[in-house]
């Protein structure tokens, strides 16, 4: 069973005896979450379900969840980063009985899951994203999240193919470390193809703002991108705007094929659905559902779209082969020697980051070849 909530569902626990609840989760008491076989889940997504992109992604692998035996499913969207989401999942634990929860955005983690996770440790949270640290924060919360980079590095080496004017475009939300990641990827991915090639990025301060988002990709086409990425929470309108344009696009999150047609390279997608039915098989088996919980294109947290009609053969053969290596877990992206973009080296030559390095969940860099600064 899925619902939908309302905002006004949200405040029920403001205006209602449910207020008195607080700190009680109805058929939990004594009963922690790993020790049930009937289930009810929460996922609390910050926009729309159906936004081709970071919580369309989500919300697929909740479905994937919901025909599971024994679950019961409690959405809902469009909750933002605020107080909101702490009086959302109070109502889904305290109204529906919601035992493990999934907020999915960036800034649910700290404080409002923290909060919520000390106010009811007989529930579980888990947070795509976070970086959960063993005893520093609690027990019953943990992060989950895919090394979606070696995607954006594929992304590239398409558009390394693709490009003619040897300048690729990104339109990005914030310089988080798993934007930076997913920018430099994509260069290098590029430049295995074509050393000269160039990438601009824009940061519009948001994670959806759909008139910033348009003029960034406009922006980067007239300076000359002739191939366009993102990473904002709905894709749709930089695909919609870079392929009206005539560009070149590779997609993020979710398939957004559909918006560009012959102008769709590829794309880097989560693969939610594997990563969800893992931990519920673990919760209803009496199992321990991981607090720090990663992966990548070999562990199935993380796929590609088809390949578009425009990608070469020359490129086709490329990319199956990169792929292949980042199947076999022999994929390399971040390596030395490597410099940012400022000049300073970050990574030595005598260095190449495997890709569970819990340090590149902390760059703070964009490599050199990037045109664009953090601040």
């Amino acid at each position: 069973m899925t619902r939908l909530l309302s905002m006004n569902r949200r405040n029920f626990l403001q205006t209602s005896a449910a207020g008195a609840l607080a700190g009680i989760v109805p058929g939990l008491a004594g009963s922690p979450v790993a020790a049930q076989t009937a289930l009810t889940i929460g996922f609390i997504y910050v926009g729309p379900k159906d936004d081709y992109g970071y919580n369309q992604a989500h919300a697929e692998g909740a479905a994937v969840i919901k025909a599971m035996p024994g679950i019961t499913l409690v959405e809902e969207e469009n909750v933002p980063e605020t107080v909101n989401v702490q009086k959302t999942m109070e109502s889904m634990i305290n109204l529906d009985g919601a035992a493990l929860l999934f907020p999915t955005s960036f800034g649910y983690f700290d404080p409002h899951m923290l909060a919520m996770a000390a106010k009811y440790p007989d529930a579980e949270f888990r947070h795509c994203g976070g970086l959960w640290q063993e005893g520093k924060h609690p027990a019953n919360t943990g992060s989950y999240f895919g090394y979606i980079h070696q995607g954006q590095y594929l992304n590239g080496v398409t558009a390394g193919y693709a490009s003619k004017s040897k300048k690729i475009g990104f339109v990005a939300a914030k310089p988080i470390p798993q934007v930076l990641q997913n920018i430099n990827a994509f260069l290098l991915g590029a430049r295995s193809v074509d050393p000269a090639i160039t990438c601009q990025v824009i940061f519009t301060g948001e994670w959806s703002l759909a008139v910033k988002e348009a003029e960034a990709t406009n922006v980067l086409i007239d300076q000359g991108a002739d191939v366009i990425t993102c990473h904002v929470d709905s894709p749709k309108v930089v695909v919609e705007t870079a392929a009206g344009r005539g560009a070149f696009v590779c997609g993020y999150h979710a398939n957004q094929s559909a918006l560009a047609k012959d102008k769709y390279l590829t794309g880097a997608e989560w693969a939610w659905g594997n990563v969800y039915t893992n931990f519920i098989k673990a919760a209803q088996s009496g199992g321990k559902l991981g607090n720090f919980v990663r992966g990548g294109l070999k562990d199935g947290f993380v796929k590609m779209s088809p390949l578009g009609p425009a990608v070469s053969a020359e490129a086709r053969k490329k990319f199956e082969a990169t792929l292949a290596e980042a199947m076999a877990g022999k994929l390399s992206v971040f390596k030395g020697p490597l410099k940012d973009n400022k000049g300073n080296v970050v990574i030595t030559a005598d260095k190449a980051y495997a890709e569970d390095a819990i340090d590149l969940e902390s760059m703070a860099y964009l490599v050199e070849g990037v045109v664009g600064s953090t601040s």
